[in-house]
């Protein structure tokens, strides 16, 4: 999803985690339309997230470490608005995506 169509709640988190970690690429997916009439989904949408979080935070963490880390930045919108987020936090050599 572009900065330039994203809900209040989708810029909240990019704008949290790219203070707090500075990514080299953050993708922020809004799969709240694949959830609706589901318990959880909220009728306004922007309840459940999918997140592709590059950065040179996470070298040196476990896999668990790294989401804990995030879950950590969006803690309120976790206790709030967000019901469920799908996360892969990786390292800049990790990401498949650069050449």
């Amino acid at each position: 999803m572009e900065s330039g169509t994203e809900g209040t709640v989708a810029l909240l988190i990019r704008n949290k985690l790219e203070l707090a970690l500075k990514p080299r690429r953050l993708d922020i997916a809004d799969d709240s339309h694949l959830h609706a009439g589901h318990a959880g989904a909220s009728v306004d949408g922007e309840s459940h997230f999918r997140l592709v979080v590059v950065a040179a935070a996470f070298e040196g963490l476990s896999r668990v470490d790294r989401q804990r880390l995030v879950y950590e930045i969006l803690a309120d919108e976790l206790a709030g608005p967000v019901h469920a987020l799908s996360l892969s936090a990786i390292t800049p050599q990790q990401d498949s995506t650069e050449s």
